[in-house]
This record gives structure tokens, C-alpha cells and sequence, in this order.
């Protein structure tokens, strides 16, 4: 029988806006697919990529191009029935643009994407005996582009989009949450942190809260859940435009904001889980 081992807390991490900053790739390649599909009459600026966002219901970026798409030919008094809007097509350009054109050899603005976090952060969690993965709406493939490539990990634990609905479903919270306890052996009460910077983020971790009440033991009711907000990188340009994303990720739900997901220290997952509910 294998012995638990007690920890702090698991801390589970969005990628997108906490692991690399996409503003320049994804948002960029979100941009490009809606000013294509409006035949040059539309380009969203990142505010209402933002506005759209904050919504809590557009985290896969396809989906959230699309849905950009619609709303202006209805601004333009269109129906979404009378569109014929292909959404493997448009998925199609998106790609073209974040990956690049060639699947095979990836070109586009993936590969120009800042990184948020150091390998050295994760040694550091690693080191005060705290278990770490990702949950991301990524594709498994850009996730791993980033998580592989670009920081050296070895085979990390990875829930990615093709193996759970998209967020706020905690499905895949919650898959990771069951890897992670396994490769550690850690108690099944031991707290869960789940670190993301859009409002979908931290409704996931709303969401697996009630659910772990509702459902009782199979999903351990007396586990505290907490959601930490990440400020991306293209809402700190201004005061103004900082203070708004952090009300908005208060008013979700998020425990604590910080401006670099490297400011989650041992120390402050301490105070987290310590602190009142």
C-alpha cells in the first residue's frame, strides 16, 4: 500500500495568459479570423476581445472568434441563420495563422509567444513538496509546444483540449486533480488550486466547488478549492485597464490576483489555504 503523503495544496495552471502571454499569438490570431470572416469590415481591439471574454463563457478561441463573427453581422440587423458561416473553415484560418500554414512545421505566432513562468518556479514548488500540472483550453500540441519545447519539462501532467469540455466545466479540473493525487499520493482532502487569468478560469473552479458539495464523497466535500487570478500581460498597460480585469476576477470569485503567476510563491499557497473561506 502506497503512503500518503501530506502537502500544502495541488496548484493547477491555465497556460494561456499564466504559463506564456498570448496577446501577440492567440488574441492576434483571434483578431485576424474575425477581420477575415467580415471581409475586412471588422477587427476587434483586445478591449472587446476583453468585454467578450469577461462574459465567462468564450474561453476556446475558435469559438470566440465565431461568436465575434455573429455579432457583427447582427449589429448589421443579419440572423445567424441566414450566415453561412463554416466553422471548420474558419478553424482552419485560425490555425493558419497561430501555428502557421505548414501543420508539419509550425511558423506563425506560436513561436513568438513571451513566457510568464521559469522552470526554476516549478523546481520551487517542487522543492517545498507541492504536486503541480496543468488544465488548459489549449490544443494538447500548442500546449506541449510551450510546456516541451520551450521550458524543458519531461512528460508533464497535462489535461488539454481534447480531453475534457471546455471551461468552466471543471471536468477536466477535476481529471487532473485525480492524476496528480496519484502520482503523489496525497490525501483526498488536500486543498486545490487552480491559477488562471479569464473569468471562465475562475468560474471552473466555482463550479467544482458546488459540485464536490452536491455530489458528496465521490468528489470529497471537505476539499477546499481555490481560485488565484493572473493578470495577462496586455491589461497592465494602464491602471485603469488593470483595475478593471482585477475587479472582474474579485467579482468571480478569485481568493488573490496577482500580476505574474510567479508571485504565487510557497508562501503565499500557505496564507491561501489558511485563510478563512
Amino acid at each position: 500500500m502506497v503512503q500518503e503523503s501530506s502537502c500544502l495544496s495541488l496548484v493547477v495552471f491555465d497556460i494561456d495568459g499564466v504559463v506564456r502571454d498570448v496577446g501577440g499569438s492567440y488574441r492576434r490570431a483571434l483578431a485576424d479570423t474575425v477581420e477575415q470572416f467580415t471581409e475586412g469590415a471588422y477587427r476587434p481591439t483586445p478591449e472587446e476581445i476583453d468585454h467578450l471574454k469577461l462574459e465567462g463563457m468564450w474561453n476556446n478561441d475558435w469559438e470566440a472568434s465565431q461568436e465575434l463573427v455573429y455579432r457583427y453581422f447582427e449589429s448589421a440587423g443579419q440572423k445567424r441563420s441566414q450566415l453561412s458561416l463554416d466553422y471548420d473553415v474558419l478553424v482552419a484560418f485560425f490555425q493558419s495563422r497561430y501555428r502557421g500554414p505548414d501543420p508539419h512545421h509550425w511558423t506563425g505566432y506560436i513561436c513568438d509567444e513571451p513566457l510568464l513562468l521559469q522552470p526554476s518556479y516549478l523546481e520551487q514548488l517542487t522543492a517545498a513538496g507541492i504536486p503541480w500540472g496543468f488544465f488548459s483550453g489549449a490544443t494538447r500540441g500548442s500546449a506541449n509546444y510551450v510546456l516541451e519545447q520551450r521550458l524543458g519539462l519531461k512528460s508533464p501532467l497535462l489535461i488539454a483540449m481534447e480531453d475534457a469540455p471546455g471551461k468552466p466545466d471543471p471536468t477536466g479540473l477535476f481529471a487532473a486533480v485525480q492524476a496528480m493525487e496519484e502520482r503523489s499520493s496525497v490525501p483526498p482532502s488536500t486543498p486545490v488550486i487552480y491559477v488562471g487569468d479569464t473569468v471562465a478560469d475562475i468560474y471552473t473552479i466555482e463550479k467544482a466547488r458546488s459540485l464536490s458539495v452536491s455530489q458528496g464523497e465521490s468528489l470529497h466535500p471537505d476539499r477546499r478549492w481555490i481560485a488565484v487570478g493572473i493578470l495577462p500581460p496586455h491589461v497592465q498597460e494602464t491602471q485603469q485597464q488593470r483595475d478593471a480585469y482585477a475587479n472582474a476576477l474579485k467579482a468571480a470569485g478569485a481568493a488573490a490576483i496577482f500580476s505574474n503567476v510567479q508571485e504565487l510563491t510557497p508562501v503565499q499557497i500557505l496564507q491561501l489555504v489558511n485563510s478563512p473561506e
